[in-house]
Order: structure tokens, then sequence, then C-alpha cells
């Protein structure tokens, strides 16, 4: 044997009770579990530790993390081992050089503008390979999984205008989301708060969604509010996704602002009906209550119709800005959640333009400032967003068929701690301090059941025969080191975390392992 686990807690993810066991590690895949009474070329003490299975991030944005960091402490630290990428139906592939250098621009906030990143794929394979080739060839630090971009798609096959798509846009569209899954994708996301893909009619999402169905994969919506109207959303969700036979994921599942304070058991019970009369519905949400975005998506939809450059003229014009003020302040702009802004539950989280750094980590103090620095930092600006409400939070985490998901924006100078600390800060808080989940629960939460929907049955378990992608964690001490005032403080409790049977994280520590590969669902239509 490569390695021998000696006297771990193994929690398998399943969900039923951990035991006391040896694993063995060899070639990449898990060899034994029991007792073992040889050893390996390697041997661990394990005694005090719980062994799980690696986390899935079922909602990640390291879309461009993964190339420029050979690192990525963020999520390998966590116990990471895979990250759902293309998410919120925005990101790099498929497109043309037009919606490339559209989508840069678009999402810089999320990503960077990426001009430390060589853009040589335009498919969805082609970003996939250019994952395994990272690094001079080495590969990543975690393994990652893709989700066809739904607005990328549609920003390829029309552009960024608000109307319905002809028979042939559709058509296009159509080929486009299959050739993504052919290729390699487990489904397809959309940012429906996001243009363009906002501009989409459920129509439309459900003709996508056909295609989605007939290649085995699912549906990621950020659905259309999460704020006024927030349940009726959800419930367009469902209904489009019964229409067209597909499995759906409903991403970051909150019930935010105001208005929607525990009203989580309402959106639990719609979901219970749809599942008892068989839908394939899961969900992931974050353990905090604030949000992140950019500044610029909480514009209302017909401001960015056009693309990003059609935005800053927009803003630029003064009879043009009063208009999205109004909309934001006094309307409810559909960019935020049809809720009037309270600009003091807004916090600059990053910028690009040095000269903007003094308001990261302050509350936007109204219009005026918003204006200036989405025109000065050229939309690029993130935000916190202080909306959620922490008994949903605690209510959706319980649900059988929640999963876990940081929608982990790693750029700016005082980003959102979720991104380097969801899934320490399930363990140690909401398992250890406030007992919402068992630990055993938890990590079929973290592991299994993402391992389930994602469709992939060699990984998620403790199991002989699975890849061996492996945590071992404290659970006595493991905890978020992160927090809103030292957000990229690392996780205490975990000492090693094996990619594919080798260590990315041992005592500790970072090593210069780059185990991690694209993972591919390469669907033929059923």
């Amino acid at each position: 044997m490569d390695l021998v686990i000696r006297g771990a807690r193994v929690v398998d993810g399943t969900g039923g009770p951990s035991y006391t066991a040896d694993v063995a590690v060899h070639e990449g895949r898990i060899a034994a579990v029991g007792r073992i009474p040889g050893g390996g070329r390697r041997t661990l003490d394990a005694h005090g530790l719980a062994l799980a299975p690696g986390f899935t991030d079922m909602h990640a944005h390291s879309d461009l993390a993964l190339l420029r960091d050979p690192d990525h402490s963020a999520k390998a630290a966590q116990g990471v081992t895979l990250e759902v990428l293309g998410q919120d139906g925005l990101s790099y592939a498929p497109v043309d050089d037009r919606t490339l250098g559209e989508v840069r621009a678009a999402v810089a906030g999320w990503n960077g503008p990426g001009d430390d990143i060589d853009f040589d794929w335009r498919t969805v394979g082609e970003y996939l390979d250019r994952l395994d080739r990272a690094h001079g060839g080495r590969g990543c630090a975690v393994n990652a999984a893709y989700l066809v971009p739904q607005g990328t798609v549609r920003a390829y096959a029309l552009g960024w205008e608000d109307r319905p798509a002809t028979p042939a846009e559709l058509d296009r569209m159509r080929q486009l989301v299959a050739d993504g899954l052919a290729q390699g994708a487990v489904g397809m996301s959309s940012g429906l708060t996001y243009t363009p893909g906002m501009y989409a009619s459920g129509t439309e999402l459900t003709e996508l969604c056909r295609v989605v169905a007939r290649y085995g994969g699912y549906y990621c919506p950020h659905q259309r509010s999460y704020g006024h109207g927030a349940l009726a959303a959800y419930a367009e969700m469902v209904d489009l996704t019964r229409e067209a036979g597909c499995a759906l994921h409903l991403a970051h599942a909150t019930m935010n602002f105001g208005e929607n304070a525990g009203r989580a058991p309402e959106l639990l019970a719609l979901l219970d009906g749809a599942l008892a009369a068989g839908a394939d519905i899961t969900l992931d949400s974050y353990p905090y209550t604030p949000g992140c975005t950019t500044l610029a998506a909480l514009l209302p939809s017909w401001a960015g119709e056009g693309g990003p450059e059609a935005v800053l003229a927009r803003l630029r014009d003064g009879a043009q800005a009063e208009r999205i003020r109004h909309a934001l302040e006094v309307e409810g702009a559909d960019g935020c959640h049809g809720v009037p802004v309270d600009w003091s539950t807004i916090e600059i989280s990053g910028v690009t333009d040095p000269a903007f750094a003094p308001l990261v980590g302050t509350r936007l103090d109204g219009w005026d400032t918003a204006r200036r620095l989405l025109l000065g930092d050229r939309l690029r600006p993130t935000v916190l967003q202080h909306v959620g409400d922490e008994e949903n939070v605690r209510t959706i985490m319980r649900h059988p068929v929640h999963t876990g998901g940081s929608d982990g924006i790693l750029q700016g100078a005082k980003p959102h701690p979720r991104a380097h600390g969801t899934f320490p800060h399930y363990l140690g808080h909401y398992v250890r301090e406030l007992g919402v989940l068992t630990l055993e629960e938890c990590v079929a939460h973290l592991a299994g059941r993402p391992a389930a929907r994602l469709r992939l049955t060699d990984r998620g378990l403790v199991r002989e025969g699975l890849r061996a992608d492996l945590v071992l964690f404290d659970p006595g001490t493991v905890a978020a080191g992160s927090t809103y005032e030292q957000p990229r403080a690392l996780p205490t409790g975990i000492p090693h975390v094996l990619v594919d049977g080798r260590f990315v994280i041992r005592d500790g520590r970072r090593t210069d392992v780059l185990a991690g590969r694209s993972v591919r669902r390469t669907l033929l239509p059923g």
C-alpha cells in the first residue's frame, strides 16, 4: 500500500454512524477500510482525527483562480477536493473572441480582469483541457467540474439584447449547451439577476433545460429573486424543470431581506411538495448571512442591455443615471431582487483601482458614491450585502437535499470570509458549537450528497475502490480562521487533505502537489 491511515474515526459520507477503522490508499484509490494488519510505504497515525471524503464546493468561483494560483489554499486548506465552476450563468466557455471580451469585463469583479491569463481556449472541452495542463502541465490544486453558463451562451448567440431569441438563435443556444455537455460539463447554470441571462424567458430556459435533461445533466439557477417575490421565483424554477424533465439544483438557496425573515419553511414546503411528486431537486447554501456580488449586479436589467460599455455610457449620462437611481432607491431594481436598496447594507469588499482602496470595508453612503465607484472602477467593485436571516440559514441547511457551496469570490482586499471558511465553519460552528447538524449528517451534506448530484460514482464516500480524495480533521478544534476582519485567514484543525491519494495539505501545510484535474461527465443524449 502507498499509505495506511491508522485508527481514524471514519465519517464515510453516507450519513450513517461513524466508526473507528484503518484506511489504506494505493495508486490514488481507497484500497481497504477496516483492520489492516500490514503496513504501507507510509503510515499516518490518525487517532483523534475524523477521516471523511473530500468536500465538494457545489458553488465556486475559482474559474481563473485555479489557473492563476497553484497553491489555492483558499479551498485546499478547507478540505475541498472538488469545485463546481461555471456558476451563475457567466464564465469563459463557450465563447468567441467578442463574447470572451464582454464576459471578462462583466465578471472582472468575481475573477479579476484576467490580464494575467492566456485565454487560449474557446470551447468547454478546451477549457477543461487547460485545467488539466495548468502550471506547466502539472495540473491544479483541486479537482474541478464545470457547468455550461447560460448567460454566456445567450451572449454568444444573440449578444446582450433584451429581446426574445429567434428560432435560429434558440437552435444555436441548444447546440452550444449540447456541445458543452458532450465535452464534459455536468449541467447548465443561470444567473437570472445578471445580464444577459436574465433576459431569457421561462420558455427559452425550458427549451435549454430539455437539452440538459437529454444529456443527463442538471440545471443550477441563480433565480430571478432572493428578495421580493422569492417564493414565486423558486416556484418558476421548479415548474420549468418539471416541464423539461430536468434535474434541478438551486444555487445558494437563501431567503434574504427583511420581508423574508423566518420564511424558509415556506420554501422547504414548496420543495417537499415537488419532491413528493417525483422531482429531482437538491440545493446548496453557505453558512453566513451576508451575500456577495458585484456592485454593478444591483442595477436594473434595462441598464445592462448592450453589455458593459453600454452600462458605463448610461452611468455617464445624467438623465439615465437618475433613472437608474430611481429604480434602485424607489422601485426596487430587479438586479437588487425587487427590493429598494438600503445603501447602509452595502459594504465595499474589493476594487481594482487603488484610488478607491480607502472605500474597501466601508458601507456606501448613497447613490452618488456608488455611481462614482462604478464609473471610476469600470463596474469591477465587489460588495457584501448584509441582508440575510440567520434562522433561514439554519433551517435550510437542515434539509435532507441540502449541500454545501461557498459561493466564494476570491477577489478584493476584504472578500467574504465564506471563500476561505465555509466548510470548517459548518463543522466547527454549526456542528460542534450549535448542534444544528450532527457530524455524520454534515459530512453527508458536504461530500456524499454532492457526489450523488454530480453522478460521480467514484467519489464522495469512504469506500473501497473509490478515489482517495480524503480529509482528516479534528472534530474538537476544526474552525474557520477567516472572519470579516481577516477574511483570508486559513482554517484550524484540518491537518491533512489528499487529492487522488496525494497529500495537498500535510501537517497543516500546503505541499507542492498539484493532483487536481477536470472531472468530466462526457454525456451522450438519452
